[in-house]
């Protein structure tokens, strides 16, 4: 398995994860947070304590999932031992000439009839 196959696995995980805790806030302060107890009271291991783990651990998966994203672009050519790939794609592109003038159609000329 390469390098790039494990960061996209890892990817798609974290990226599931970040889709899960963002879907268990709610937008209005609500959310997991509220199920736990009261508006403006704060418990032992309760209502605030579980919005700052959903806070935090947003920003931390968001983290997490831009490092491997840049890291799984580093790994992409890892290993294949040819580095010039879009290079030699550049190379066998063929562009037109452009010493000579282009075709010119008479068909759509004026003929007097």
């Amino acid at each position: 398995m390469s390098t790039f196959s494990i960061f996209l696995i890892l990817i798609i995980f974290v990226a599931f994860l970040l889709v899960v805790v963002v879907m268990v806030q709610n937008p209005k302060g609500g959310g997991l947070s509220s199920a736990f107890g009261g508006g403006g009271t704060q418990q032992l291991g309760g209502v605030k304590k579980t919005t700052d783990f959903l806070d935090k651990s947003t920003w931390t998966l968001a983290a997490i999932l831009l490092a491997l994203i840049l890291l799984s672009n580093m790994s992409l050519f890892e290993g294949t031992g040819n580095n010039t790939y879009l290079q030699d794609q550049v190379e066998n592109v063929t562009l037109p000439d452009t010493n000579t003038p282009p075709a010119t159609d008479n068909s759509s000329e004026n003929t007097p009839e």
